[in-house]
């Protein structure tokens, strides 16, 4: 096959983990005999090519009112006027058909489609060409990503995102299959009457993680080490874990790894005075897990996976998970990891003193943590499942065709 895949970004322009999993992706289909190419953007005007680690890829220019991945804070009324023209952006859809005619794809991946829009699903479908959505986010239902407002997680869509995405469930009939990165974020889209016409499928995110040593079994009364790894901001749920915390009544301390907007910042280091809280900025994970004993994921929004919540599980760390979107998938209540409520704030204090004064428990969740996500650890696993689906569009466009 030969698959063209478009993205927002692609190496070295990396702003999470879809940038991480893509390259993964799209490299090991190549390692295995398919012919790849990349279409991503870039904030200069016209359409480059260069070579990534042995990959084609087209950086085009983004055609909208400003580069969105800039640390330039935007007013409300800029955002609004680029979400307005992202909604459907015709000017990126032309580029994706010129690139069509180029390199005569097979089948095309869409992963983040921040920039292009959807409207790049249109020359694909019209050229015949099967199309394999992969969700990342929440992005094709709300301009934000992550469907949250007023500190609380949207049960459905409000007026701006109705507005701003009322055509795209209609649009999404053009995607010949549709792969969640976990069951949560697909049936968030299902239900919302998205890709009706599309066969779907959950295919977890990876990450190549090194086995470290074991945990040291904890013992009973030792001072337990807590940690946060992550963006910085208000759908993370920091405050609530800080406030939390300084509930404890016995020997216990937190680090909290990550920046995230510097007023924001200021504010949960003025919210942290008085307790035994560390900030230390961005980190080596690998290093920051090895230093901890549990670390929490008090997330607030719907996380589409959580992979942070993997890694720790892969080095061993148990995990405290606030139980919404795909973190359920990975941390287990009672196995690896507890669950907190956020509609119980309580539940977190509960949760950590459960861990300091039960380390039979404890231990027994860090025996079991790397064995419970070693399936999702599988590169080759992740691999094989994209190949399976992107040859199973293929075929299903192909006898659709010939009948």
């Amino acid at each position: 096959m030969k698959i063209i895949y478009i993205n927002s970004l692609y190496s070295p322009l990396i702003e999470g983990g879809a940038e991480i999993s893509l390259k993964l992706i799209v490299e090991g289909m190549k390692s295995l005999g398919h012919e790849v190419v990349v279409l991503s953007l870039m904030p200069e005007k016209g359409v480059n090519t260069e070579q990534v680690d042995g990959v084609k890829v087209y950086r085009a220019g983004l055609q909208n009112a400003y580069w969105p991945y800039s640390k330039a804070k935007k007013n409300k009324l800029a955002r609004l006027n680029w979400h307005y023209q992202d909604q459907s952006n015709e000017k990126m859809s032309s580029v994706v058909e010129e690139v069509l005619e180029v390199e005569k794809p097979d089948i095309v991946s869409c992963h983040n489609l921040a920039g292009w829009s959807a409207e790049v699903w249109k020359p694909i479908a019209k050229a015949g060409i099967p199309i394999v959505q992969v969700l990342h986010d929440l992005y094709l239902l709300c301009p934000n990503s992550n469907m949250f407002k007023n500190e609380q997680t949207c049960e459905n869509q409000c007026l701006r995102c109705k507005l701003l995405r009322s055509n795209h469930a209609e649009k999404s009939k053009q995607v010949s299959a549709v792969v969640g990165i976990s069951n949560s974020i697909l049936q968030r889209f299902i239900d919302f009457g998205y890709f009706s016409n599309a066969s779907k499928n959950i295919i977890y995110n990876t990450r190549t993680i090194p086995n470290p040593s074991p945990k040291r079994p904890r013992k009973t009364e030792q001072p337990i080490h807590f940690g946060y790894l992550g963006t910085l901001s208000k759908v993370k749920g920091l405050e609530w874990l800080i406030e939390q915390f300084k509930t404890l009544d016995f020997e216990a301390s937190l680090s909290i790894a990550g920046k995230g907007n510097k007023a924001y910042e200021q504010h949960l280091k003025d919210l942290s005075s008085g307790a035994t809280i560390e900030f230390v900025g961005y980190v080596n994970s690998t290093e920051f897990l090895a230093n901890i004993d549990v670390l929490i994921v008090p997330s607030l929004w719907e996380e589409p996976l959580g992979m942070v919540a993997i890694e720790a599980l892969a080095n061993h760390v148990p995990v405290i998970a606030n139980k919404r979107g795909g973190l359920q998938e990975t941390v287990k209540d009672g196995v690896n990891g507890l669950y907190c409520f956020d509609h119980s704030s309580d539940s977190l204090s509960a949760a950590m003193r459960q861990l300091y004064f039960e380390p039979e428990l404890y231990n027994q969740f860090s025996k079991v943590a790397r064995e419970s996500v070693a399936s999702i650890l599988d590169a080759d696993r992740m691999i094989e499942e994209y190949e399976s689906v992107l040859k199973h569009a293929l075929k299903k466009s192909q006898t659709a065709i010939s009948k």
